[in-house]
């Protein structure tokens, strides 16, 4: 972390839920002074609890030392009064739900009550930047700055009308937070990451949905051969397979995509309508907190995983190809992405490079026999990678 940046001395976030939490908390042991804002009182109530919990967690990964800590929660206010939130805020950040006419409505309104040299973020997963800055009035100070949770990483985008002065605040803003900032050229439903992280999450589910693998057999896979801490199945329980269906079914994305969407949601659906949520009710692929990919045991079996693994680790390194090709962003920052985001070592990339002489084709097209991409994915992405 680094001083607080001249630009910025008030933050204010919108939405106390965990990331508003969260995101504030680690603003304010960075050295900045901020409000917390939410229609709920009752939500309000419980951010004091939630942070020092969040703060242990940030102690104990080394984050901040526990000296820290008291300051950073006493620069830490809540209000349900948009106008107090507003007044003084140089910089707000938008986490209320993902639904546009919401988040269109609180820029709208924090538009008016903000100072005009105030900037405005959201910090939507799925949604696009002009989806939502037409409701501002200062397209200039308006972009994307998503945060990743747990992760050091944060996207930037711009909108149609954002500046590169706008942009430069924020990056810089980011590295004040010890985060690691990624500039997308333009804009891309999920960014790099979450785009990423979709194409293994959906291959895994397709691979369990037509029964060619059980959950615990994927996520052996991925663990063993990328050095990863968790698998899919694990994310997905710690994302809330609800957050997860919800996603999928207002996804707005190609035809293919959307066909393979349609064959793996009644395997998330059957479980949320059960109450199987994921980590959040401790139940969903596993069972917690003790889950059984914790166990030491649980890498011993290893029947079978070499044809998964191919699956899914090639349906990330096209899915970060086809992200290169669109000209989102650079294929070291794609790597430097997915590094920061997974804590592993190596980037999509890096394993393009590996591969030998035609071993590229050859998985593009086991990865279409199984439906998991599409003929024109394949093709396109093939043309990327022999024209780099």
């Amino acid at each position: 972390m680094t001083a607080p940046i001249e630009e910025v001395s008030t933050v204010c976030y919108i939405g106390a839920g965990t990331m508003g939490c969260v995101n504030s908390l680690v603003a304010a042991v960075s050295g900045y002074d901020v409000v917390l804002y939410d229609l709920s009182e009752e939500t309000l109530s419980l951010v004091a609890e939630r942070q020092r919990g969040f703060a242990d967690h940030m102690v104990a990964i080394g984050y901040c030392t526990a000296e820290a800590v008291p300051d950073a929660l006493a620069r830490v206010r809540t209000t349900s009064d948009a106008a107090d939130a507003a007044a003084g805020a140089d910089l707000v950040s938008e986490s209320v739900v993902e639904q546009v006419d919401v988040k269109r409505e609180a820029h709208a309104l924090f538009d008016r009550l903000c100072a005009p040299a105030t900037i405005l973020t959201t910090n939507t997963s799925s949604l696009l930047v002009s989806e939502i800055e037409g409701a501002v009035e200062r397209g200039g100070r308006f972009a994307a700055l998503h945060s990743h949770l747990g992760s050091p990483l944060y996207d930037i985008v711009g909108g149609p009308r954002t500046t590169p002065e706008t942009i430069d605040v924020l990056r810089r803003f980011v590295l004040s937070l010890g985060g690691v900032p990624l500039v997308l050229r333009r804009e891309y439903r999920g960014y790099v990451v979450n785009g990423l992280i979709g194409a293994l999450t959906r291959t895994a589910l397709q691979l369990l949905a037509r029964g060619d693998a059980t959950a615990p057999m994927i996520d052996r896979a991925w663990m063993l051969h990328r050095s990863a801490p968790i698998g899919p199945f694990g994310l997905l329980d710690l994302f809330g397979l609800d957050v997860v269906a919800d996603n999928m079914r207002n996804a707005t994305d190609s035809a293919d995509q959307a066909a393979r969407r349609s064959k793996v949601l009644p395997v998330l659906t059957e479980m949320v309508d059960a109450g199987n949520l994921g980590m959040k009710t401790g139940s969903g692929f596993y069972e917690y907190p003790a889950a059984a990919f914790h166990r030491p045991d649980f890498l011993d079996d290893q029947t079978g995983i070499e044809a998964i693994h191919r699956l899914l680790v090639g349906a990330v390194i096209h899915r970060a190809v086809l992200i290169a090709a669109d000209g989102v962003a650079e294929p070291d920052d794609i790597d430097r992405a997915w590094q920061a985001a997974m804590g592993l070592d190596g980037g999509p990339f890096d394993v393009v490079r590996e591969l030998r002489g035609d071993e590229f084709e050859k998985i593009s097209r086991e990865l279409v026999a199984s439906d998991l991409i599409s003929g024109t994915e394949a093709e396109r992405a093939r043309d990327y990678v022999d024209r780099s």
